[in-house]
């Protein structure tokens, strides 16, 4: 296990490498940085000249990326064309978010796992077909849409929650928030659930257990919902990094200034440093969970070994 841990973290280096490149590429050499901090007035040369030098900016694109990867190095992710180190924003944007993510994710595994295991013990009864519609619903409707019509509901006509969140917002005041984000993803977990039990449902090892006689709610759980569960774990697992970079709608629609208002602002305003700031960490955020979903296939099913 400890050598597979390692030869993973070796082979993320080059799949960092390139998505952060990738990433510099488009936002540096298919805009002008400077010309964006600017706005409609035109620079004077020599103060846009002065100002390319302290960026960086004169250098060759390849030279501009070494270098933003050595200052990364030293925990600097530069510094905002508003004046404040990348790293103050990300201080204050990357907790809520995160703990909005939590949320989310919470509410799309509890939710989705136990819809997909009734509906799928359950094939074609009513309450199979009930939740595959409400899932179809829910995927059809859009977010900005679920998520300003359960803020109407909830926070304004029957004032359960607050509307806005605040910047400090606890878990219990990012419930709502949190399940107008993980919406979406619980109707894919719900369906992944369903189809995987149902297809576990009629495997050799499924009929062995019921010949042997062995109660129902341990074929369930100990044999038929661990292995379907795999094909779960996967989505979710890239699914985290999908939540904290795309809460952006949701981040706008109850006010939070997490990762997405942030990420919105830095592309509305063309701040580069901040938008390649924050995204280089969440590839960071996607390579690690994609890590650990491997690390729990083998804890889901004892044949997986990684060597």
């Amino acid at each position: 296990m400890g050598r597979y841990v390692i030869r993973r973290l070796l082979q993320m280096i080059p799949v960092f490498i390139g998505s952060t490149f990738l990433i510099f590429f488009m936002v540096y050499a298919l805009g002008d940085p400077v010309a964006a901090l600017f706005g409609d007035k035109a620079p004077d040369p020599a103060v846009a000249a002065r100002i390319r030098a302290e960026l960086y900016l004169d250098q060759p694109l390849w030279k501009q990326y070494l270098h933003y990867m050595g200052q990364i190095l030293t925990g600097d992710f530069g510094t905002a064309f508003t004046g404040q180190p990348v790293l103050e924003l990300m201080g204050d944007a990357f907790p809520v978010t995160l703990r909005l993510t939590i949320v989310a994710v919470a509410f799309e595994v509890v939710v989705g796992i136990v819809l997909g295991v009734v509906s799928g013990l359950r094939r074609g009864r009513a309450a199979d077909t009930s939740v595959l519609m409400v899932t179809l619903i829910v995927v059809s409707v859009p977010t900005f849409v679920s998520g300003y019509l359960l803020q109407y509901l909830f926070g304004v006509k029957w004032a359960v929650v607050s509307p806005s969140v605040p910047p400090e917002a606890t878990f219990a005041e990012l419930l709502l928030p949190g399940a107008v984000l993980g919406l979406v993803s619980l109707a894919y977990v719900t369906r992944l659930t369903r189809t995987s039990l149902a297809e576990n449902a009629r495997a050799d090892y499924i009929r062995t257990a019921v010949a042997k006689g062995l109660p129902r709610h341990r074929i369930v759980v100990r044999h038929l919902l661990r292995n379907s569960l795999i094909p779960v774990i996967t989505f979710i697992g890239a699914d985290i990094g999908a939540l904290m970079g795309g809460a952006i709608v949701t981040e706008r629609i109850f006010n939070i200034h997490g990762v997405g208002y942030q990420l919105y602002q830095g592309i509305l305003r063309q701040n580069s440093p901040t938008v390649v700031g924050f995204v280089t960490v969440l590839v960071l955020v996607f390579l690690l969970a994609n890590l650990i979903v491997d690390l729990l296939y083998a804890v889901l099913d004892p044949r997986i070994r990684h060597v």
